[in-house]
């Protein structure tokens, strides 16, 4: 059975800082066209069928807004 990714990214977390988006060795972040509550334009996924599973994402988010998971 083919493993499912699951990238969850809280808008209201999210301050926008685009670490998350230059750490993903995969391009599978990007910057979205709406803005937060923080007036910045927050992460979103944008090719999912990249991910790696590789987490550097939710690493190095310093505001703890990306979790990823493998579902079965």
């Amino acid at each position: 059975m083919p493993q499912k990714i699951h990238i969850e990214i809280d808008r209201e977390l999210c301050t926008g800082c685009g670490i998350c988006i230059r750490f993903c060795p995969k391009d599978v972040l990007g910057e979205s066209g709406t803005l937060n509550q923080y007036g910045n334009f927050y992460t979103e996924v944008k090719k999912l069928e990249e991910c790696i599973v590789c987490r550097q994402c939710e690493l190095y988010c310093p505001d703890f807004a990306i979790s990823v998971e493998v579902k079965e």
